[in-house]
Order: C-alpha cells, then structure tokens, then sequence
C-alpha cells in the first residue's frame, strides 16, 4: 500500500496544502517518511488523515465558485468499528459544505473494504447537499464495496454504479472528469434528458 499515491496530476488545478479554506492548509509532509499505517501496512505520506485509522483522504480537486469537490480515498471504510462516516463529515466534508461545495464526486478505487453501522452521518450529508441541489456520486469504487453499500441501504445517498464505475477520470484534467460525471448524474435525476 505504501507505493500508491494520491493522484497528483492535477496539482496544477488545485492543491489542498494552497487552499486556504481547505482543512488541510498549509500541511507539510515529509515525503520520505512512512509513519501511517492502515493494519500494518504503511501508506504514502501524501494521504490526508480525517482522524480514522483506517479511512484516508486527499481532496484532488475543490472550485468554490462552482461548488464542487473530487475525493479520493484509500483504505477500509469501517462505520462499524470507526465509525468512519462521522470523521469523513465532521473533519472534511463539514467545512467543505460551509465553504459552498455542494456536488461531491469520491473516488473509491483504492477502498478496500466497507462496514456498515448506522445512516445517520449519510442521511444529514445527503440533506444538507440537496438543499444546495447538490449530489454525491461514488467513481470506481470495488464492486464488493458498491455491493456492501446496496445491501445496508446506504446507495439511496449516492449516485454510484454503472457507468459512473467506468470512468477514466484521470485523463483530461478536472473539468472533463466533471463534466463527466454532472452529464451522468442529470441522466438519473432526470430520465427525460
């Protein structure tokens, strides 16, 4: 795990340590020291902590103005024994919204794993987003994962699955990848389109 880095292509776009309003300002990282670890294996020193010990963070894309964010993410999703949703809202998403993000776009590639508790963190954040007419779409997430979700519900938060799951998001730089995604994501909020 330690070989995977946070995408960093479009550090030319946006880089949350430049962002001033993001939680992650001003972060210095030795980029030669592993020191975190998710059950023993040591992840790159470029993944943001939310405060779990096994769910990690870098936010690779935020436009204030247009009120969106892109998150990728690394490690076990675990509401179970973490309660990994709580720190998600609370340390990132949170300020994010107070700062007019609405659209969030997660990219789950490297989540491992997914535990469920309860809806609660999921349901507020869905709330709070649709009264921003906002949304929160899943990319490439593990089919096991998606399955997970499904299974205890927490897909009625979501947009995930399908051709959301096929995106080559990496190429194209931001823009293409949200345009992407928002022309998916009308389709299903509107099938007339």
């Amino acid at each position: 795990m330690h070989n995977i880095e946070p995408f960093y292509n479009w550090k030319d776009y946006y880089d949350s340590e430049e962002d001033s309003g993001s939680p992650f300002f001003q972060k210095e990282c030795n980029q030669f020291e592993y020191s975190t670890e998710i059950y023993g294996y040591y992840i790159h020193p470029q993944w943001d902590s939310i405060g779990s010990p096994t769910l990690f963070v870098k936010v690779i894309y935020a436009d204030y103005d247009e009120g969106i964010g892109i998150i990728e993410l690394i490690g076990e999703w675990n509401d179970c024994i973490h309660n990994d949703i709580m720190f998600l809202k609370r340390e990132l998403i949170d300020s994010m919204v107070l700062s007019g993000i609405s659209k969030f776009i997660l990219i789950g590639e490297n989540v491992l794993n997914f535990h469920h508790s309860d809806d609660s963190y999921y349901e507020e954040w869905f709330e709070e987003v649709m009264e921003m007419d906002g949304w929160i779409a899943l990319l490439n997430f593990r089919d096991h994962v998606l399955q997970e979700f499904k299974e205890n519900d927490i897909d009625s938060f979501f947009l995930l699955g399908g051709k959301l799951n096929d995106i080559a998001w990496r190429t194209g730089g931001p823009e293409r990848c949200i345009q992407k995604v928002e022309e998916m994501v009308q389709r299903r909020l509107d099938p007339s389109i």
